[in-house]
C-alpha cells in the first residue's frame, strides 16, 4: 500500500510542459470546485448586495433582482476562479516566450483576461443602473408624476452611458498603460472634427433635451406627429418610440419631434367628431327640418357630449341632400369615443326611419327626350 502510494507520488511529483501533475491536478480540482459551486457563491453573492440596497427598494421582490444580477455577477465569478486556477501554472521555459510586458502571448492573455475581467465590472453596474431605474419607476408610479416617469429612463440611459465611458477610460489607463489626461486634451482637440461628423446625433440629443425643458409630452400621452398617430412609450437620447393606433412600434428622431408640428390628443378635453347624413331629394321640407330638429335635440341631451354640436341642412349634392352633423364628446379615450359616436349614429338612423326618410346613395337619372316630328314621318 505504502508502495503505491509512494509510486502515485513520483508520478505526481514528475513535470510535464514545464508543470507537476500536482499543479495540473490544482487547475481541475478549482475549476471543477467553480463550476460546481459558482451558483451558490453567486447566489449569496447577489443576496449581500440586495441587503445593501432593500432598504431604498422594500417593495422590490429578491426573485427581480437576482433575474437582473445573476448572469453578470456569476460571469464575475467564473473568470475570478479561471484567474485563480491558471496562476497555479506557468509556460514551459523551453517555449522561450518574451515576458509579460512585452508584446507576445503572456501579455494578449493577460490584457485579454482583464478586458473581460473589467467588462463583467461594468456589466456588473450597468445591472445596478436597471435596479435603480426600477425603483425609481415604482415610486413615480405611486406619486403619479408622469413626467418622472418620463425622464427616469432617460437618465438611466445617461448613467449607463457614464458607465461606460468611465469603465473604458479605466480600462485603457490601467491595462493597456494609455495617458488617460493626454488622450482626454486629444479628444479635445478632435471634438470639432467628432461634433461636425455627428452632427445629427448631436442635434438628436439636443432635442431629448429641449422635449425634458419644453415638456410639449410626457410618456404616455397619445400625439399626432409627423402624420403619425400613437403613444408616447420612450424619450431616449437619439429617439422618441411611438406605440400607434395600429400597435406597431415607430421610432422617430428626437430632432423630428422638436421640428414638426405636434399635436397632444391627450390635452384635448374633447374630440371632434364631423360626418354627413344625405337623404334622397324627394324628401319633404318638413321631414328635413324634423329630422334636423331631432338630430340636434339628441345630440345637446347626449350625456357624453357638450352644447357645441351643430346639425344643419350643409348642401345640395350630387343625389341627396346632405346634413353635416358635428358634435364633441367629452373623452380622451379612442375607444369611448368611437362608441358614443356608434350610439349616436345608431339614434341617427331611427330618427330618419320614424320621420319616413330614406339615405340617398350615389344614382344618376337618365331622361329621354322623345322627337315627335320624327316618329310622325
Amino acid at each position: 500500500m505504502n508502495f503505491m502510494n509512494d509510486e502515485l507520488v513520483n508520478w505526481m511529483n514528475q513535470s510535464w510542459l514545464g508543470n507537476s501533475f500536482w499543479q495540473y491536478t490544482y487547475v481541475l480540482v478549482i475549476l471543477l470546485l467553480g463550476v460546481l459551486f459558482h451558483r451558490i457563491v453567486s447566489k449569496y453573492s447577489n443576496r449581500l448586495l440586495f441587503r445593501l440596497f432593500k432598504k431604498h427598494a422594500p417593495d422590490f421582490l429578491w426573485q427581480d433582482f437576482l433575474k437582473l444580477m445573476h448572469k453578470p455577477v456569476s460571469y464575475s465569478i467564473m473568470l475570478l476562479v479561471v484567474y485563480v486556477a491558471f496562476s497555479r501554472v506557468s509556460f514551459p521555459d523551453v517555449w522561450g516566450l518574451v515576458p509579460r510586458d512585452e508584446f507576445g502571448v503572456r501579455m494578449v492573455l493577460h490584457k485579454g483576461y482583464f478586458v473581460f475581467f473589467y467588462a463583467s465590472i461594468v456589466w456588473v453596474c450597468l445591472r445596478l443602473s436597471d435596479f435603480f431605474g426600477v425603483i425609481l419607476l415604482a415610486r413615480a408610479e405611486k406619486s403619479d408624476n408622469k413626467y418622472s416617469g418620463q425622464i427616469i429612463p432617460f437618465f438611466i440611459d445617461f448613467i449607463k452611458v457614464i458607465v461606460i465611458i468611465f469603465g473604458t477610460l479605466i480600462l485603457l489607463g490601467s491595462i493597456f498603460g494609455v495617458n488617460i489626461g493626454t488622450l482626454v486634451a486629444g479628444l479635445g482637440i478632435g471634438g470639432l472634427a467628432i461634433a461636425l461628423a455627428s452632427k445629427e446625433t448631436l442635434e438628436n440629443l439636443l432635442g431629448s433635451f429641449t422635449i425634458f425643458l419644453d415638456k410639449p409630452f410626457v410618456v404616455g400621452d397619445l400625439v399626432r406627429v409627423a402624420g403619425i398617430i400613437g403613444v408616447i412609450e420612450k424619450v431616449g437620447f437619439r429617439s422618441t418610440r411611438i406605440r400607434t393606433l395600429e400597435k406597431s412600434y415607430v421610432t422617430l428622431p428626437n430632432k423630428k419631434m422638436v421640428d414638426s408640428e405636434l399635436d397632444n390628443l391627450t390635452l384635448r378635453t374633447f374630440r371632434r367628431a364631423e360626418f354627413f347624413v344625405g337623404v334622397t331629394y324627394s324628401t319633404s321640407i318638413q321631414q328635413i327640418k324634423a329630422i334636423v330638429a331631432d338630430i340636434q335635440n339628441y345630440i345637446d341631451n347626449h350625456p357624453n357630449t357638450n352644447s357645441d354640436g351643430q346639425v344643419k341642412l350643409h348642401q345640395f349634392g350630387s343625389s341627396s341632400l346632405d346634413i353635416m352633423v358635428l358634435f364633441f364628446v367629452d373623452t380622451v379615450d379612442w375607444a369611448v369615443y368611437l362608441d358614443v359616436k356608434q350610439e349616436i349614429m345608431y339614434r341617427i338612423i331611427e330618427i330618419l326611419q320614424s320621420h319616413g326618410a330614406e339615405f340617398a346613395f350615389p344614382s344618376t337619372s337618365v331622361y329621354i327626350e322623345k322627337n315627335t316630328n320624327n316618329m310622325n314621318s
